[in-house]
């Protein structure tokens, strides 16, 4: 009779394996370079004034396109209230707001998913838009910058991204793993709130013409900021694929 051979066992390998530094969800790579790749576009050291005044008129959110009837205007209207997010004023704002999205847009899309993050950025982009044409209805001034879907999605990590209220810590890899906390739920929490009172002060002082970070010189949108955190905290159960805390406990244990 034949002798059996056993499986040889590959030996292991002794070097230790390396983690990534920056381990972000391919959508926020995308997101990412898109953003680049826009701002790069828009720095062409060959453009005219007029050229880049025609970019900035066509793709840049105003709210005084709506306050004169559509059909007498161009379509800027459609798509301004997203194309707006795409584009940057500087350096810094294309910075600070890429460092944001790292930190807060890559739980959510690990959570969502790239399809329901896409759309996520579109309705948040518009909200944040008419939050600020609501406060400065018929203004021509035009709005640019991603800092109100950032703060959507950092409305959004509220509802999971903080310790839950048994204890857990969990690492900002895998908090998308945490249950959803309702509204009030999440409220409860000494951590979200903490959080939200910290980003309000900042805002409030953003009103005031004082900025923590960033080009001090330039306006900033707060209103925007505060209609992006206001969808993604209100309404992020709308994108969730995942139950909430109270139907996680509920749910009956397999024997």
């Amino acid at each position: 009779m034949d002798d059996e051979q056993l499986p040889r066992q590959e030996p292991e390998d002794p070097r230790p394996q390396r983690v990534p530094a920056f381990n972000l969800p391919p959508v926020i790579l995308v997101s990412l370079a898109v953003l680049v790749a826009v701002f790069a576009l828009m720095n062409v050291p060959s453009w005219s004034d007029d050229t880049l005044n025609w970019i900035y008129f066509t793709f840049s959110f105003m709210p005084a396109r709506y306050a004169f009837p559509l059909s007498q205007q161009g379509l800027e209207w459609l798509w301004t209230p997203v194309t707006y997010s795409l584009l940057h004023g500087g350096v810094q704002h294309i910075v600070f707001n890429s460092l944001w999205l790292m930190v807060f847009a890559a739980p959510v899309a690990r959570r969502i998913g790239s399809a329901r993050y896409v759309i996520f950025w579109i309705l948040s982009s518009a909200a944040s838009a008419f939050m600020h044409a609501a406060l400065f209805w018929g203004d021509q001034t035009l709005l640019i910058g991603a800092s109100g879907v950032v703060s959507a999605l950092m409305g959004a990590a509220c509802r999971f991204a903080f310790p839950v209220t048994d204890g857990r810590r969990v690492s900002m890899r895998e908090a998308h793993l945490n249950p959803r906390l309702g509204i009030l739920g999440a409220l409860r929490s000494r951590t979200v709130v903490a959080y939200i009172v910290m980003w309000i002060a900042g805002n409030a002082l953003v009103a005031f013409g004082i900025t923590l970070a960033g080009d001090s010189s330039q306006p900033v949108a707060w209103d925007a900021h505060i209609g992006g955190f206001l969808f993604g905290f209100l309404l992020f159960a709308l994108f969730d694929r995942h139950p909430r805390m109270e139907e996680q406990e509920a749910a009956p244990l397999d024997e």
